[in-house]
């Protein structure tokens, strides 16, 4: 085996469990370039999932800069050295890339190569990917390549548990997809039977209430009180389903980016004074970042729309590999023990279930008066 400063038996079992550790496809194609780069002590790598028209679908590398990454421009195409990985499906150690036949150079801001190891991630008969490394760092042979073939040999056996892991991933966003779109089919069918037969209702009442101005104007105002009433029920569950459906921003921004923006907008939009406060939370599993914002969703709808109060307090900050949220309120607080009634009005039991639905806890400490302060733990990935 190469003897980096990341050779053995060790070094290998480390890079395996980071990659088992992840099912989301983009954190697994990270875990097994980084992986790679240190376990055979490169200067750069790479990994590139082939699309269907001559391109990558994605492309992702170590040891290049944002700044750098940025400047390369678009993805690159499949050719050259990278075609003969994806199609020929065998490994290609080379002493210097640049003096290859088949190489057809690069865009200007791209980093200077030599050496260089590569060779397919394959999923039987398939090629999911193609994996490469550059630039040996220490000393090389006089005119030869610095990846030996001990190198080419753990990179094999990386790469086949890299196939594995790729395909794990792969396999659990289509069942999250699958999940999602049945629960949006579920939300559709809540919708048209619950927040429909609210409206048709209300439109009944409406009708009702106009009859009633001219003859009985005291019946007509009740009928009005009852379409009011009605709305807001229609207005709630409306509420309550779309707040099911994950945001893309938080696909786009992650937990705290979106958070701090939501809370941002609420503060301008109320009189109390909302604030959030963010601290060493980088990034959680999917599942527990989407049950944390949908639960300080809730907590925040609580305290300005029943609470009275007059400040909001939002804090997530890192606990061990998990998070906490915290969302504490100044306003008229409850009694927890007469909670049936109100933990179904405040949405506590949503809550709570979406906590231990991703592992966590939730507690909640109020009083009449004294106001509310929710947390919910999570323990990360």
């Amino acid at each position: 085996m190469s003897q980096g400063p990341r050779s053995g038996l060790y070094a290998v079992s480390s890079a395996l469990l980071a990659m088992s550790r992840h099912l989301e496809v983009r954190d697994v194609l990270k875990t097994i370039v980084a992986s790679a780069r240190e376990l055979l002590d490169a200067q750069y790598a790479a990994l590139g999932v082939p699309d269907d028209h001559g391109g990558f679908a994605q492309f992702v590398v170590d040891g290049v800069s944002d700044a750098q990454w940025k400047a390369i421009g678009p993805l690159p195409r499949q050719h050259g050295i990278l075609a003969a990985m994806l199609h020929e499906a065998r490994p290609e150690r080379l002493a210097d890339v640049r003096r290859d036949p088949r190489f057809e150079g690069w865009p200007a801001a791209h980093p200077d190569m030599s050496d260089f190891l590569g060779l397919p991630v394959r999923d039987g008969d398939e090629t999911i990917a193609a994996l490469f490394l550059a630039n040996k760092n220490g000393p090389r042979p006089d005119g030869g390549c610095g990846f030996t073939e001990d190198d080419e040999e753990l990179l094999t056996i990386l790469a086949q548990h890299a196939a594995i892991a790729l395909t794990n991933a792969r396999l659990y966003e289509r069942s999250r997809e699958l999940t999602i779109a049945e629960e949006r089919s579920r939300l559709a069918h809540e919708l048209h039977d619950a927040v429909s037969q609210k409206l048709f209702s209300l439109r009944l009442t409406a009708q009702a209430a106009a009859a009633l101005v001219d003859r009985d104007p005291a019946r007509a105002k009740g009928e009005l009180h009852q379409v009011a009433a009605l709305a807001a029920e229609a207005s709630e569950e409306l509420r309550a389903a779309v707040i099911e459906l994950r945001p893309a921003a938080l696909d786009e921004d992650g937990l705290v980016a979106t958070l701090r923006t939501q809370i941002q907008v609420l503060d301008r939009a109320h009189s109390a004074r909302v604030t959030f406060t963010g601290r060493g939370v980088r990034a959680l599993p999917a599942a527990q970042e989407e049950a944390v914002l949908r639960v300080a969703q809730e907590a925040l709808h609580n305290a300005l729309r029943h609470s009275a109060a007059a400040r909001v307090d939002v804090l997530l900050e890192k606990r061990g590999p998990g998070a906490v949220l915290r969302v504490s309120d100044d306003g008229g607080g409850f009694d927890p023990t007469a909670i049936r009634d109100a933990g179904r009005h405040l949405g506590l039991v949503s809550m709570r279930d979406r906590s231990s639905g991703v592992g966590g806890t939730l507690t909640v400490e109020s009083a009449p008066g004294k106001g509310t302060t929710i947390e919910m733990e999570v323990p990360g990935g």
